[in-house]
C-alpha cells in the first residue's frame, strides 16, 4: 500500500499536459496562485488537500496520502498560498482561534468545483487541509448505502444523527437524505452550516442554507432565528457543545426533523459521547429527552475498495429507535445496545461486520481491509463463515 512518501509520479509545476490555465474567476477568491493545487487534487481525482510548512503538497488519493513531485512549502510560502483565500471576515476569526473554517471555490474545466478549508496553527506555523466537495449530490445506491436509509427519511420529527470520525462521508449522506426529501416531498429545508458544503437545487423543497459567519453571526443566533423561519427540516451541522445539542434536540421536541453529524465512533457509543457533552446532574433528563425524540444513529466509515470505481465505499452501522433502544437507553444499559442491534436486523439494523460482510460478497474490498476495520474480528469470520451471531438476552 502506498504511504505518505510515495509521491505522486506527475510533477506539479510545470505541468505541460495540463489544460491552460481557466480564465479568472470572479469573487473574493479570484484566481489565486494556490488554486494550481486545487486543480492538481481535481485532476488526479483525490479527496483532500493538505499543506504544511516543510512538506510538499500532499493529496489524498482513494484514502492514501501522496506527496506531489514540487518543493517543499517553507512558511513564508505557505502564508501566502493561504492567507489569499481568506476574507476579511475569515482572517478575524483565524487570528482570535488560531484557526477558520471557509468555503472555496475554483474553476477547472469551465466547471466550479467546491472545497471545504480548514486553516490552523501548528508549532506556530501554518497547516491547511481542504475536502473537495462532490459537485453533485448523488443517491443513495450511488453511495452504496444500505435501503433502510429511505425509511429514515419519512419521519416528521425527532433527531437523526451521522455518527463517524472526520472525513468518513457524513456530510455526503445526509446530503443525500435531504435530496432525497427534496426530491419527493413539499417541505421547507432549512440548513445551517460552517461553511455550506453541499448546494442544493431545488426540486418539491423549499430551501434555505445559511453559512455561520456570512449570512448570520454564530449558530446560537440562527437556531434563534430558525424558529421563526418555518422549517420542517433543518440540518444543523456538527453537534460540538452542550449548546449546540439542546438546541437541536429541543428544536426535535417542537415537531421538526433535525438533522446532524456527531464524532464518534459507533451508534452505541454515540450516547455516551453525547452525555459527556452534559454534567452528571443532567443525565437522566438527556436519556428521556434522547429516548423519545431520537430516531436513528448512523455510525459510518469509509473503506477503499478494490476496484476502480467506486474507489471508497461506506461501512454502516445503523441504530433504530425500536422501544427495545428506548427502554435500554432510558435505564442506562448501553452496554447492551449492540445486541439490540443485532437482533434488529429485521427493522433495518445492522452492524459494522453486516456491512462488511455485504462489501466482502460483492468484491468491493478485500478480507485483509475488513478484518483490519472490523470491530469484531471473530465475529466477522464466523459472519462470513455462514455462522449466525445470535444476541444475547438484553431484557
Amino acid at each position: 500500500m502506498s504511504t505518505a512518501a510515495d509521491p505522486v509520479t506527475e510533477p506539479l509545476v510545470p505541468d505541460t499536459t495540463a489544460p491552460p490555465p481557466p480564465p479568472k474567476v470572479t469573487g473574493t477568491a479570484g484566481d489565486l496562485e494556490v488554486n494550481k493545487l486545487f486543480r492538481q487534487l481535481i485532476k488526479f481525482e483525490g479527496s483532500d488537500l493538505h499543506l504544511k510548512v516543510g512538506k510538499p503538497p500532499i493529496l489524498r488519493i482513494k484514502g492514501t496520502l501522496r506527496e506531489l513531485q514540487m518543493d517543499i512549502l517553507t512558511k513564508e510560502r505557505m502564508e501566502q498560498l493561504c492567507f489569499a483565500m481568506m476574507d476579511d471576515r475569515a482572517k478575524k476569526v483565524f487570528d482570535r482561534d488560531g484557526g477558520a473554517d471557509f468555503a472555496h471555490i475554483v474553476e477547472y474545466e469551465g466547471k466550479q468545483w467546491r472545497f471545504r478549508v480548514n486553516l490552523f496553527i501548528q508549532m506556530g506555523n501554518v497547516g491547511m487541509v481542504s475536502r473537495k466537495v462532490e459537485r453533485h449530490i448523488p443517491d443513495f445506491a450511488g453511495l452504496n448505502l444500505p435501503p433502510v436509509m429511505e425509511r429514515l427519511c419519512q419521519f416528521d420529527q425527532g433527531m437523526i444523527l451521522l455518527a463517524g470520525v472526520t472525513g468518513s462521508g457524513k456530510s455526503t449522506t445526509i446530503a443525500s437524505m435531504l435530496d432525497w426529501i427534496n426530491q419527493r416531498k413539499r417541505k421547507h429545508i432549512l440548513t445551517i452550516e460552517d461553511p455550506i458544503e453541499f448546494v442544493y437545487t431545488e426540486q418539491k423543497c423549499l430551501i434555505n442554507q445559511r453559512e455561520v459567519g456570512i449570512d448570520v453571526k454564530d449558530f446560537e443566533i440562527a437556531m434563534k432565528h430558525a424558529v421563526r423561519e418555518d422549517p420542517d427540516i433543518m440540518l444543523v451541522g456538527e453537534m460540538r457543545d452542550r449548546e449546540t445539542f439542546s438546541t437541536a434536540m429541543h428544536a426535535a421536541e417542537t415537531g421538526h426533523l433535525v438533522f446532524g453529524t456527531i464524532h464518534a465512533s459507533t451508534a452505541p457509543s454515540t450516547i455516551g459521547r453525547i452525555l459527556d457533552l452534559f454534567p452528571q446532574d443532567m443525565h437522566t433528563a438527556l436519556r428521556s429527552s434522547m429516548g423519545f425524540n431520537l430516531n436513528a444513529i448512523v455510525a459510518q466509515k469509509l473503506l477503499p475498495t478494490v476496484r476502480d470505481e467506486p474507489k471508497r465505499v461506506p461501512i454502516v452501522e445503523i441504530m433504530i429507535t425500536n422501544p427495545t433502544v428506548r427502554k435500554l437507553i432510558l435505564e442506562e444499559n448501553d452496554e447492551k445496545l449492540p445486541d439490540a442491534i443485532r437482533i434488529g436486523r429485521e427493522e433495518g439494523m445492522q452492524e459494522f461486520n453486516d456491512s462488511l460482510k455485504y462489501f466482502i460478497d460483492k468484491e468491493f474490498i478485500s478480507r485483509a481491509t475488513a478484518f483490519e476495520v472490523s470491530p469484531n474480528v471473530e465475529q466477522l469470520k464466523m459472519i462470513l463463515k455462514g455462522i449466525e451471531v445470535k444476541a444475547r438476552g438484553i431484557l
